[in-house]
């Protein structure tokens, strides 16, 4: 296990009260609204936020389910989702005056749909007030149930987005019991198969004691059920009851990996130590597929 971090890991700080990172913090504690940039402690919060993208967390800042590397709240009975929520998102959203949002949630298995159908009353309630905006939703797996992935699939967002997370020999020490590799690849899969306007999306954490090859596995079977695009990312520590860190890999590994994914097909990679599934989302997919003009 290293020491440190090496020297590539700075970030900017946050912030003051005049930039855009104090006006979305204000506008989330006024509407009673989470982001996971905040309950997950993304180090790009600063930069991210100052740049005006914003990940908002739905259904609540308490997860059902106990990941080993995730700093999020968890507990078997969560408190009920806000029903107010959809509606405050679509709000907030339309204050910031932004062209792309992340939405995404904790897992809420205590739900019977998992919580798509406040998902897809959310898109909906906010393509309503923003014809024009563009949305990723970061989802659960909702364990597997397909109407709830078709539901979602169907809502009008733009991006089906479900992180994978690490690559198959790791599943059981990463991620918590109920989820799976390929449940998790056939989540993909079958959004894609409801709906193939839409792009679909995940991401891998690396330094979780992975090897090259099993990497470039993961990206094989990620294409192998159409997904379109990949983040690629260094997983920290956030705490000490968390998982280690096994390796810190290179900024050259990670252009490395991001040279083959491109050419598997996929339609966009980001690829970097700081690297989060919900990065600058908007800047990446805007100025990439914008400028390809590739389509779903």
């Amino acid at each position: 296990m290293p020491n440190s971090r090496p020297d590539w890991f700075r970030v900017p700080a946050p912030g003051n009260e005049l930039t855009k990172y104090a006006e979305l913090k204000n506008t989330l504690k006024t509407l009673n609204l989470n982001t996971v940039c905040e309950e997950a402690q993304c180090p790009n919060i600063g930069e991210c936020w100052n740049g005006g993208t914003g990940t908002i967390m739905l259904l609540g800042d308490t997860c059902t389910r106990g990941c080993h590397f995730c700093a999020v709240n968890t507990s078997p009975t969560p408190p009920k989702p806000d029903p107010f929520e959809p509606f405050n998102t679509a709000q907030a959203i339309k204050k910031w005056e932004i062209s792309y949002v992340v939405l995404t949630s904790v897992d809420r298995d205590d739900l019977p749909d998992g919580g798509a159908g406040h998902f897809t009353l959310t898109v909906q309630l906010t393509k309503e007030i923003n014809p024009d905006i563009l949305i990723e939703c970061l989802v659960s797996d909702f364990k597997g149930d397909l109407k709830a992935i078709k539901l979602l699939a169907n809502s009008g967002l733009n991006v089906y987005a479900h992180n994978v997370e690490t690559v198959e020999r790791l599943q059981p020490y990463v991620r918590d019991r109920r989820a799976g590799y390929w449940q998790s690849l056939n989540v993909l899969k079958n959004a894609k198969e409801y709906n193939n306007e839409i792009y679909t999306k995940t991401s891998l954490m690396l330094g979780l004691g992975e090897t090259t090859e099993e990497v470039i596995q993961a990206m094989k079977d990620m294409r192998s059920v159409g997904v379109d695009v990949l983040t690629l990312g260094q997983y920290l520590r956030p705490t000490e009851k968390h998982l280690s860190v096994e390796e810190y890999v290179s900024p050259e590994m990670f252009d490395w990996y991001k040279e083959k994914g491109m050419e598997m097909g996929f339609k966009y990679m980001a690829s970097g130590p700081l690297v989060r599934s919900s990065y600058k989302a908007g800047e990446y997919y805007m100025e990439h597929m914008i400028k390809s003009g590739k389509k779903a």
